[in-house]
């Protein structure tokens, strides 16, 4: 593939569990300055889990309708299932996801793997990690608390049309039958069940764009 088909084009991933405002300001800059932007959903296997508790389908609605409500129209969304394994993670990317010629990353790991396969690495643009996380929206969802100014108006109406707060709730709530839940070690402090070991399977890999 010529590289310079594709030099206008970007990309940047990030699990959106759910997307939120940091989410949206680092998508809006990235669009800003690519001719065309690829929003790759990464963990895309995943869903019904507390830490995961959207599908693919359902993160795509969030981000495009967020991204078409501020009226940005140059941008391409792809699910990328993780894939544990550094040394073919490039390979794997790029065989899923349209031809680019940037990626934007901030992981040092990422940023080699990247720049050893002859990509162009961009900083990730910064946000307020202490004010918006998708840890923090998903336990707020879970405490009843206000989430939804932590999110654009149109990721709120998506997880509203979804139920997507009784899901988290019902997921994250300790029930014996809840899904994706295992039994406990002895090594699992109480309540976690085996969270531990699923949290480690379901986040094993490198993290290419924007933090939870």
């Amino acid at each position: 593939m010529s590289r310079d088909l594709c030099s206008g084009s970007s990309l940047v991933i990030g699990r959106f569990q759910p997307l939120h405002r940091g989410h949206m300001g680092v998508l809006l800059k990235c669009a800003e300055e690519s001719e065309h932007l690829i929003v790759g959903i990464g963990s895309a296997q995943y869903s019904h889990h507390p830490d995961n508790p959207f599908t693919a389908g359902e993160r795509y609605l969030m981000i495009n309708r967020a991204l078409r409500a501020e009226g940005v129209s140059n941008y391409s969304i792809v699910p990328v299932e993780d894939l544990n394994r550094y040394s073919v993670w490039v390979s794997h990317v790029v065989s899923m996801v349209p031809p680019f010629g940037a990626v934007y990353s901030n992981n040092p790991m990422t940023r080699r793997l990247f720049e050893e396969a002859g990509y162009e690495v961009r900083d990730s643009p910064i946000y307020d990690r202490s004010l918006y996380s998708g840890t923090e929206v998903r336990r707020r969802m879970v405490a009843g608390e206000d989430w939804r100014q932590l999110v654009p108006e149109a990721v709120a109406e998506v997880i509203a049309d979804i139920d997507g707060e009784g899901r988290l709730k019902a997921i994250s709530g300790g029930m014996s039958d809840a899904p994706l839940r295992c039994r406990p070690s002895r090594r699992d402090p109480p309540g976690q069940g085996g969270d531990r070991l699923l949290r480690r399977i379901l986040h094993g890999g490198p993290h290419i764009g924007i933090p939870d």
